[in-house]
């Protein structure tokens, strides 16, 4: 027995307290089995004679999630839910963009596949903004917990696929490659297309000015040109609903 087990303390001491704190954070802490939803649990059972199924049907369902939630960004400015794109309505428009990138001298299917994979881990950890009360550091923990056990899902089904996910997450994430700098790009592109679309819809209804703020981060030119393309007539825009206000 530990000399520690023998100290008798009482419920305010300050060792309790800590004690208590620290039972309370680990009680709190995210995990991404946590996250995932208690009927696709139940298909993860790893001596289950169709565990090989039933894990990547598991992955499948968990991916689900990605288009039933919505974008958190714009939700805080008051987009009406009903119109506020998911995060995998998101995650197809950037894979579309990155096909058509006038640009032979990059993979686009490498692009296109670094896009569909970038916010995969949000099916479990969701759309974090830096408005929602969780660190940089911490929203990076979850989202590579989350993509690894998205990996070990896949892996019993497609081993080199289950590679192949964590690394290009990881591409999009430290920019390892000439391709992940163009989804980069285009995901914040893609943002200030969106929240063009909503001025047209609402007109000045909602301030999204700081999502245009985006623009001084795209370094690659042909997503800044359609970048610079769609501030100019965002510019007349506002310009017309102003007069008309007069």
């Amino acid at each position: 027995m530990s000399t520690a087990a023998t100290v008798p303390t009482s419920p305010e001491s300050p060792r309790s307290r800590s004690n208590s704190r620290t039972r309370a954070t680990a009680k709190k802490r995210w995990s991404a089995e946590s996250a995932v939803p208690s009927n696709i649990k139940k298909l993860l059972i790893p001596d289950h004679p169709n565990a090989r199924i039933n894990y990547i049907l598991a992955f499948i369902q968990i991916v689900r999630l990605l288009k039933t939630q919505k974008r958190t960004g714009w939700l805080d400015r008051g987009i009406p839910p009903r119109k506020v794109e998911s995060i995998s309505d998101h995650m197809y428009r950037m894979s579309i963009i990155a096909m058509l990138i006038p640009n032979s001298n990059i993979d686009l299917n490498k692009c296109v596949k670094v896009a569909i994979v970038h916010d995969i881990a949000e099916s479990l950890v969701g759309d974090i903004t830096p408005f929602g009360g969780v660190t940089k550091e911490e929203k990076h923990r979850r989202e590579l917990e989350s993509i690894n056990y998205l990996a070990s899902l896949i892996k019993p089904y497609n081993p080199e696929y289950a590679e192949e996910i964590l690394e290009l997450w990881l591409d999009y994430e430290e920019i390892r490659t000439t391709e992940a700098r163009y989804v980069k790009d285009i995901d914040k592109y893609e943002m200030i297309q969106q929240a063009w679309e909503y001025e047209q819809e609402f007109g000045l209804q909602y301030d999204l000015g700081e999502f245009y703020d985006s623009r001084s981060a795209i370094v690659t030119p042909e997503i800044g040109e359609l970048c610079d393309e769609v501030i100019a007539q965002r510019k007349i825009l506002i310009q017309n609903l102003q007069s008309a206000q007069v």
